[in-house]
């Protein structure tokens, strides 16, 4: 049950994209498309379906693509831009530092602008209290971003650039990449933490890496939702982008990842 929806998300839509070229030479990689449907519209989508009155999008590289395509209002939401002129040598830690504004006005929802998923992944995260990462089982072929769990699903570490092979030695499960943070957590831990990165020059940064860090100190506690129920795919490359075209085979579809994964086996 949602007891109650952040009226405000950032989206991280800046970066290059070069793992994905060709895909990318012409756009930026939040517009590349799954079954015609660009990933950032599907993000918005289900944004504003899940009740966020605003989205703030991180913009950088092709960024008037981005703008005319979504405009100052989508589906009823509206749409604001933090311009990055750095994007191409800067990490996703500073992108976020550029929505800052917004982080400080209230409870606010994180997604990174390459992921593809089902409102019912959001629906999980919003489902749940407090400071919340998305996550799910590592699958053959997934690598990235991990976060190792305690007894309770509160999140004790992130690691990057793991894999299934890791997972099995110690169990870690994949990060989504989409989180929700409370006004008092961005406004007292959060946003500090990214001025702090910022003042040390640390440009390249990623936002895993400074959650990691919060998190080791002890400044953050984060619960996690655990997705498994629900369809989602990170695009970084090609082999990315034909995997999640299987696994959105029907966009809009409930079928669960499960049966994807068994499409995928048969062909």
């Amino acid at each position: 049950m949602i007891d109650s929806v952040p009226e405000r998300a950032v989206i991280l839509a800046a970066g290059l994209g070069s793992r994905l070229r060709p895909f990318t030479d012409d756009r930026p990689k939040p517009l590349v498309e799954v079954r015609g449907v660009p990933i950032l519209h599907n993000a918005l989508r289900n944004l504003s379906a899940a009740g966020v009155k605003e989205t703030t999008i991180v913009v950088g590289y092709r960024r008037e693509s981005i703008k005319r395509c979504c405009g100052d209002t989508f589906e009823g939401m509206r749409i604001v831009y933090a311009d990055s002129d750095a994007f191409d040598r800067t990490g996703s830690a500073y992108s976020l530092w550029l929505a800052s504004e917004t982080l400080l006005k209230g409870d606010t929802l994180l997604l990174e602008g390459d992921v593809f998923f089902d409102l019912a992944l959001l629906e999980r995260v919003l489902s749940m209290q407090g400071d919340v990462a998305a996550v799910d089982l590592f699958e053959h072929g997934v690598t990235g971003s991990a976060a190792v769990l305690g007894a309770h699903g509160d999140v004790l570490e992130f690691r990057m650039n793991q894999s299934i092979a890791t997972a099995a030695v110690e169990p870690m499960f994949k990060t989504v990449n989409i989180y929700r943070f409370t006004a008092r957590t961005l406004s007292h831990v959060v946003v500090p933490a990214l001025q702090a990165v910022i003042d040390a020059g640390e440009r390249k940064c990623y936002v895993e890496q400074v959650l990691a860090r919060l998190i080791e100190s002890g400044a953050l506690k984060l619960s996690s939702a655990l997705c498994t129920s629900a369809r989602w795919f990170e695009i970084d490359n090609e082999a990315d982008l034909r995997r999640a075209e299987q696994i959105f085979h029907f966009i809009g579809a409930a079928a669960p990842r499960a049966e994807a994964v068994a499409l995928e086996a048969s062909v």
